[in-house]
């Protein structure tokens, strides 16, 4: 494994755990969008690594576009009030379409994101989703059709995923430490 970050507490999941993630999550979506040509949209910034690797290890023609969505919160939770801070190039009236998320915690932000594509007439929409954090006594506001891992209710980091735009490219995920991000 690579060395690990001074900042991280613990590796939860390791850059071959990641891969075998990957490449299980391709394999279903190639088994339900063949002769579809889905559009899989990533959720910029966190979900951009997620769906590189996703898009390699999808082995049906399948296209590409990018969203980047600002929600309002303090910081660490999110309201589910978005922003569209850059929206798609493509137009997805009639085709199938998936959201590809880096985490799922509240759903809210994705959820508001799912009816705005709606409103677009697509012929599908459905989420595939690297990692559902468990949040106890708390459930998504979404359920999504592809779910890579779950994660337990912690600060992580690494594979995209941040902390003050910081950690994106470890190649693994990891525990933040809480001294890091507790002011």
């Amino acid at each position: 494994m690579a060395d690990v970050h001074e900042d991280i507490e613990s590796v939860i999941l390791s850059e071959e755990d990641i891969e075998a993630i990957v490449k299980r999550m391709g394999g279903e979506i190639s088994r339900d969008y063949d002769g579809k040509n889905p559009l899989i949209i990533a959720v910029l910034r966190g979900a951009f690594v997620f769906t590189a690797d996703l898009m390699r290890a999808i082995t049906v023609p399948c296209a590409v576009d990018f969203m980047a969505v600002s929600s309002y919160g303090d910081g660490i939770k999110s309201s589910g009030v978005v922003r569209i801070v850059k929206d798609l190039d493509t137009k997805i009236e009639g085709r199938h379409v998936i959201i590809a998320e880096d985490i799922l915690d509240s759903g809210l932000t994705l959820s508001y994101l799912i009816d705005l594509l709606q409103a677009r007439k697509p012929a599908s929409v459905h989420v595939a989703t690297f990692a559902v954090k468990d949040i106890k006594g708390k459930v998504p506001a979404i359920d999504p059709r592809y779910v890579g891992t779950h994660v337990p209710d912690a600060f992580i980091v690494g594979y995209g995923l941040d902390y003050a735009e910081r950690y994106r490219n470890l190649p693994y995920v990891g525990v933040l430490k809480s001294e890091v991000y507790a002011g």
